[in-house]
């Protein structure tokens, strides 16, 4: 993998989530769903009280999704 393939922002946390909870970013998504129409750190606080996510990878998974991104 060259330097310019590395993900970068939300993206660069994905294998550390899917390591430390066992599932892929694309269960996360899946779980946002239920609850897309909430503010972000609404969302945040939701996979955190609900999940058990950490706030770092709460909220990258959030950002990510809110970007249009993992649909």
């Amino acid at each position: 993998m060259t330097a310019d393939a590395t993900p970068k922002g939300p993206a660069s946390y994905f294998p550390s989530i899917e390591k430390a909870y066992g599932k892929p970013v694309a269960h996360w998504f899946q779980v946002l769903d239920a609850v897309q129409d909430r503010p972000h750190m609404a969302q945040v606080a939701f996979l955190k009280a609900n999940h058990g996510i950490g706030h770092g990878h709460a909220n990258a998974l959030v950002a990510y999704r809110k970007g249009g991104h993992g649909a």
